[in-house]
């Protein structure tokens, strides 16, 4: 029996979170709190359908020739998918057995540094990794932790020279000030593996999640960045780095 792990669900056909077609494994449980998260649901550690890497490979399988003709592959996802770093790397090592291009989707939240999490990044072929917010401050309130394990994961990214697109989400009032955004180029500029930065602008479109889970959402009556302030916001990380996109 192959291991087995909590799995949220799984977008077959996923076309934004890693170069070409990709087959997105969405797995259980996070520890950050965003304010602005849209998938809500994916907090609680505790659910989530307990699936092994035999089923989950049987499954992406079926999709090779999407992945293949595109340049696609697999990523894993989440809430947070280092939360489970023995099954990300079951999954991503039977991946690499069937030459399959493999992606992290992280928000960089590891707490320690350890053989496990480095095992995981050896059969990564890219991290996609969220950095929310420069100041420690505003970080810990938009997500009620502090930043410090996510860019020191930045860091340790930077100096095994791991391939990484960086994310960054634009959330008026809370990641569009200016000062910070120049903080978070001066922070990647030495950084060469970072293949490109992506800017997401802020969208409400998981707030019926909060809604159907009785809560309230957090970000209500926030609107999405204007066309204007997410301009402002990629020209000043051009000054730091020469690929952002949005």
């Amino acid at each position: 029996m192959s291991l087995t792990g909590q799995v949220h669900s799984i977008e077959t056909c996923g076309t934004v979170d890693g170069p070409g077609i990709r087959f997105i494994i969405f797995l259980q449980g996070c520890l950050m709190r965003c304010k602005y998260c849209h998938n809500r649901d994916t907090w609680d550690t505790e659910t989530g359908k307990i699936m092994s890497v035999d089923e989950l490979m049987t499954e992406l399988l079926q999709y090779r020739n999407f992945m293949e003709a595109s340049g696609g592959g697999v990523t894993v996802s989440g809430g947070e998918a280092m939360l489970q770093p023995e099954f990300v790397k079951a999954i991503f090592t039977a991946c690499k057995q069937e030459g399959i291009h493999t992606c992290l989707d992280t928000n960089g939240f590891v707490r320690r540094l350890d053989d496990t999490v480095k095992d995981v990044l050896d059969v990564a072929d890219l991290v996609l990794l969220d950095i929310k917010q420069m100041d420690n401050k505003k970080h810990i309130d938009l997500t009620h932790v502090s930043n410090k394990y996510t860019l020191d994961f930045a860091k340790y990214l930077a100096e095994q020279n791991q391939p990484v697109y960086l994310r960054y989400v634009v959330v008026p009032g809370y990641t569009d000030c200016e000062e910070d955004v120049h903080a978070l180029g001066k922070f990647i500029e030495p950084m060469k593996n970072i293949e490109k930065i992506e800017m997401l602008p802020y969208h409400e479109l998981g707030k019926h999640k909060w809604t159907a889970m009785g809560e309230i959402y957090p970000l209500d009556g926030v609107s999405p960045p204007s066309h204007d302030t997410m301009e402002t916001i990629k020209n000043i990380l051009l000054q730091y780095h020469n690929n952002v996109i949005y």
